[in-house]
């Protein structure tokens, strides 16, 4: 946790440096200093693992890529299920959704001056397809005709995945069945180019964390370019002149400050010291929804929140254990009187929002049944049952609702659990490397579609991280890849689904909200569904009434 007054002093001392007038100044000690240089203030929450688009995995890393990277489409300014131009200009597909091409434009480039090209993408996605990089989104790949086969060593020549350059400007995509909600897939950073010659310059292709994501080496196609990442401390991108659409960006930078703590950040931006919060404190969102609305923003999100569970450790290994502890949890008591933010309770996997796909009615508060499990689990009132403990990542949010499902597994179940807090960093490298009991996570949905929240519970998915594997559910998974009939292909999913919850790999605990302050000075951020915002349009108003005034 950093103190309000050290992150203050920091904020007045740093540099910006605008690429398109080649002018510097100092940072903006006030917000509307910083709405007259155009400079963005938010917060992610933690330190970035990493700033590279292949190896990436949480929603800290996506945010800040997204202002430096873009793939073949971009995200729409006002709809999260639309899909506009990006590096490519225009694009078709077969009858059946199965074959795509991609037409990149001819004014594409990278921030270093390199022309885009075809090829870009095909020896991206080779690289991402390497097992011994470890991406762990390799599997948002495997779509593609013969990119599992290559990524687990059953094909050895790269040119029999369906990615194929047919000249500069043209790039073929063959997928392994009909895939209609392709464009949105493609949304996601795991689909964006690299610069392989940058990447090469400074270690192996398939070398993790090399110097090739620092300053004044990144090479990306995004809005923005990287001028500075200080280690807990901000990363600052500056406008990238290159950029195709370098017309429409209205931003000059945007400063992503480290702070993870959301007492910390609200009083930052009570201060003026931040255009938007990642969140709000739980206690305080009462407050600003009585008192200041104009600064609250509560919105739909595609994204749940649970616990994952490692079902390799006893007792967690047991199915019976496992719908217990979700039958023990009263959700409707944690989102009234805890998270209050209006989060539907969930009771399923595939959270609400997705066109034609109803979300399940299957976990559900049943104390009496969970007793009953757990007693034919060998645990009869909680007896013999051992202590384990919940891993979360530093947020007062995550501690008072561990807290809170504590008590009520105590209350319900007589059972003993821990709480265990490690910063961010850290706890992923728990996660991936399955170093605990039950963990914290969170999924928000990679593209509008249910297969987002589905894939992941597949045998040896990169984001699994619970060890739970069932070769039906596989199947099932599989089977709707291969159906072009969407009501079938639904049915399909929800089959898979609830064979997931019957022996579920987590604890379901809400379907999420996205709560967070935003200064009134911040213009054309909309609400998204799965919050992707496409930074070129975000623009800042000098004479509007902010926080800071």
């Amino acid at each position: 946790m950093k103190p309000i007054t050290r992150w203050a002093i920091r904020v007045g001392i740093v540099g910006v440096f605008l690429s398109a007038g080649s002018i510097s100044f100092a940072m903006p000690r006030t917000l509307e200093e910083a709405n007259r240089h155009k400079i963005l203030l938010i917060t992610e929450g933690s330190e970035p693992q990493t700033l590279d688009p292949q190896i990436s995995q949480g929603q800290i890393e996506h945010h800040i890529i997204t202002a430096l990277m873009v793939g073949l489409v971009e995200n729409d300014e006002y709809d999260q299920a639309k899909q506009g131009p990006g590096l490519a200009d225009h694009w078709d597909h077969n009858e059946d959704y199965s074959a795509w091409t991609f037409h990149i434009r001819d004014t594409a480039k990278w921030s270093n001056g390199d022309a885009v090209t075809a090829q870009d993408f095909v020896d991206s996605y080779k690289r991402m397809l390497t097992a011994s990089l470890g991406a762990v989104y390799a599997d948002a790949l495997f779509i593609m005709k013969g990119a599992l086969d290559y990524y687990e060593g059953k094909l050895a020549d790269f040119s029999e995945v369906g990615v194929h350059a047919e000249n500069p400007q043209t790039l073929k995509i063959e997928l392994v069945g009909p895939t209609p909600y392709f464009l949105t897939a493609i949304l996601h950073p795991a689909w964006y180019p690299v610069h392989i010659p940058t990447i090469l310059k400074f270690g192996r292709i398939d070398e993790r964390d090399t110097k090739w994501t620092l300053p004044g080496n990144y090479v990306g196609t995004g809005p923005f370019i990287l001028k500075t990442w200080r280690q807990n401390d901000v990363i600052e991108v500056v406008r990238n002149p290159l950029y195709w659409d370098a017309a429409t960006v209205k931003l000059n930078g945007i400063n992503f400050y480290s702070i993870e703590n959301s007492d910390t950040a609200e009083r930052a931006f009570e201060a003026g010291q931040l255009h938007k919060t990642l969140d709000v404190p739980l206690d305080r969102i009462p407050y600003y929804r009585r008192e200041h609305p104009e600064r609250i923003r509560i919105d739909p999100y595609l994204a749940d929140y649970f616990y994952r569970l490692n079902t390799q450790r006893k007792p967690l290994d047991n199915p019976k254990v496992r719908l217990a502890l979700n039958l023990a949890v009263n959700r409707e008591e944690i989102v009234t009187n805890i998270s209050r933010a209006k989060q539907p309770p969930e009771t399923g996997i595939v959270p609400p929002g997705m066109d034609g796909y109803e979300p399940l009615d299957v976990i559900h508060y049943d104390p009496e049944r969970a007793r009953q499990l757990l007693a034919e689990a060998g645990y009869p009132n909680g007896k013999g049952f051992p202590k384990f403990n919940i891993l979360i990542n530093t947020h007062e949010a995550h501690r008072v609702i561990a807290e809170a499902i504590q008590q009520m597994w105590k209350q319900e179940l007589n059972i003993d659990v821990g709480i265990e807090n490690q910063e961010w960093k850290v706890y992923l490298q728990s996660q991936n490397s399955m170093n605990y009991d039950m963990i914290r996570g969170g999924w928000i949905g990679d593209f509008m579609d249910p297969l987002t929240f589905l894939t992941i519970w597949t045998t040896g998915n990169g984001n699994n991280d619970t060890h739970w594997s069932n070769p039906t559910y596989d199947q099932l998974i599989d089977q709707a890849a291969h159906t072009g009939d969407l009501r079938k292909r639904f049915d399909i999913l929800h089959d898979a689904e609830r064979l997931f919850l019957n022996e579920p790999a987590v604890v379901c605990i809400y379907w999420y909200t996205r709560v967070y302050l935003l200064d009134p000075s911040v213009k054309n951020w909309y609400p998204l569904a799965i919050d992707d915002h496409n930074y070129k349009y975000i623009d800042l108003e000098s004479d509007s009434t902010s926080v800071s005034k």
